[in-house]
C-alpha cells in the first residue's frame, strides 16, 4: 500500500473515504484540520476484464465489487485503530456511508476508550487446544472428528455470539462437503467437514489464521503440547516441536508434521516469517480408516 501526502502529526482522525476505480481502490483520511493523506491498495479495480474480448460484466460482478469493499472498509478500520492507539492511546469506531454503492464510500470517525484486550493479562485469549488424532479443545466446547456435522455447526455458532462476531459464514471449499468460518478477535477459525464411507458427514478438518499484529478481542491463541503456534517466533516453534519428537517436513511456506495431521502456514513474501500466521489440523492418514467408520 503506497501513502501520499500526510495529515498533521497530533490531529485527531475525522472523516475517511474508500474509492474503487478502474485501476485500483484508494483510501483517504481527513483529519480534523482538513489534511489529508492517501493511501492505494495493491491489486485489481473496479473494471471487468474480460482478458481483450468484448464480453459485458457478467451479474455477479457488482456482487463481487460490494463483497471487496467489505473486506476494504474493515482493513481500514483496523488500519486506522491500529494507527489511533499508538498516537492518541484511543480507538476509531467508523460509520460508514454508501455514497455510490457499491464503489464509494465514506466514514464518520469517533475516537473511543481503548479495547481492554491491548492491554497484557486485561482479557482471558480464546485457547484451541489442538489433539492430533482427536480434534481440538476449547473454551466450554470440544470439537472433535467423531462430531458430526451439524453439532460442528451448531458449536461454531456458539462461538460467534460467544464472541459478539457475526453468524458463521458459509464457503464452498473443493474437496470438502462443507465448509464454514467465524470471526474470533481478528482471527478466524474454520471448520470443514467430509463424508465418510457410511455416508455420515463429520468434522475432518480445523483451521486457525491470524494475521500479525494486535490479535483482537478475544485473542484466539492455537496450542500444541504447551506451544503457542502462532504467538513465539517461527524458529521457536519449530524447534519446540521438534524437541518434543514431532517429525518435521518443510514445504515451501508450510511446516507439516505428517504424523499428527497438523500444517503451520508462512505469510507469503520474501525472507524468513517472524510468525506463523496459519495452523490446521486434520485427521492423520494413519487415523483415516477408522475415522471413515467412526
Amino acid at each position: 500500500m503506497r501513502n501520499e501526502g500526510a495529515t498533521g502529526r497530533g490531529r485527531a482522525p475525522a472523516r475517511v473515504l474508500l474509492r474503487g476505480e478502474p485501476d485500483g481502490w484508494h483510501w483517504v483520511l481527513v483529519d480534523d484540520a482538513g489534511a489529508e493523506r492517501r493511501s492505494d491498495f495493491a491489486g485489481a479495480g473496479t473494471r471487468w476484464s474480460a482478458g481483450g474480448r468484448s464480453d459485458p460484466e457478467p451479474a455477479w460482478w457488482r456482487r463481487r465489487l460490494a463483497e471487496t469493499a467489505d473486506g476494504l472498509r474493515e482493513a481500514v478500520a483496523e488500519r486506522l485503530t491500529d494507527a489511533t492507539f499508538r498516537e492518541f492511546g484511543t480507538e476509531a469506531a467508523i460509520t460508514w456511508f454508501a455514497v455510490a454503492e457499491p464503489v464509494e464510500w465514506e466514514g464518520i470517525v469517533t475516537l473511543r476508550e481503548a479495547d481492554p484486550a491491548r492491554f497484557p493479562g486485561r482479557v482471558p485469549p480464546f485457547v484451541v487446544t489442538l489433539e492430533p488424532g482427536r480434534g481440538a479443545l476449547l473454551p466450554d466446547a470440544s470439537l472433535l472428528f467423531s462430531t458430526r456435522a451439524a453439532d460442528a455447526w451448531t458449536t461454531l455458532a456458539a462461538i460467534a455470539e460467544r464472541c459478539g462476531t457475526l453468524p458463521p459464514k458459509s464457503s464452498f471449499l473443493c474437496g470438502w462437503a462443507g465448509h464454514r468460518s467465524v470471526r474470533v478477535g481478528r482471527g478466524t477459525l474454520a471448520l470443514s467437514t467430509g463424508r465418510s464411507d457410511d455416508g455420515v458427514e463429520r468434522l475432518a478438518q480445523i483451521c486457525g489464521t491470524r494475521t500479525a499484529g494486535w490479535s483482537g478481542n478475544p485473542e484466539m491463541r492455537f496450542r500444541l503440547d504447551g506451544v503457542d503456534l502462532l504467538d513465539e517466533p517461527a524458529g521457536d516453534v519449530v524447534a519446540l516441536l521438534r524437541e518434543l519428537g514431532h517429525e518435521i517436513v518443510t514445504r515451501g511456506r508450510s511446516v507439516r508434521l505428517a504424523a499428527s495431521g497438523l500444517t503451520l502456514h508462512a505469510p507469503d513474501g520474501p525472507g524468513e516469517a517472524e510468525r506463523f500466521t496459519g495452523v490446521s489440523l486434520g485427521v492423520p492418514a494413519a487415523l483415516s480408516p477408522l475415522w471413515a467408520g467412526s
